[in-house]
């Protein structure tokens, strides 16, 4: 897999999302990304309580620990590289959370607007 030019949303160096939790398409503590990465994992979010509920709601379960692939589970202050298309639903629905733009990949803009990511700035 070839990994994409490492851009942020703002022209910048993609700067890291998080270490602990690891995050990441590629599991490098960046939301790098790549034509593979069906996803769009380049939306480097801050969890909130609100958005943790919303996405187990909509089947994508994020705070209950996963042991068998080393995963502890998200809690509210964790940065996580989301997936852009599901910060856009949730930015429709009222419960998107913040955003950490210097290390939100460039390719989010493909799904998500500059002004959306803006407004939901940290």
């Amino acid at each position: 897999m070839k990994m994409d030019e490492k851009i942020n949303v703002l022209g910048g160096a993609l700067a890291p999302c998080s270490t602990a939790p690891l995050t990441g398409f590629f599991r490098d503590g960046h939301c790098n990304t790549c034509d593979e990465d069906a996803g769009s994992h380049t939306v480097c979010a801050v969890m909130t309580a609100e958005f943790l509920a919303y996405s187990k709601y909509v089947g994508n379960d994020l705070s209950t620990p996963r042991p068998e692939f080393g995963f502890a589970g998200l809690k509210p202050g964790d940065r996580w590289c989301l997936c852009a298309g599901r910060f856009a639903q949730a930015h429709d629905e009222g419960c998107a959370p913040r955003v950490h733009l210097a290390a939100t990949h460039a390719r989010a803009l493909e799904i998500v607007p500059i002004e959306v990511l803006k407004a939901q700035a940290e």
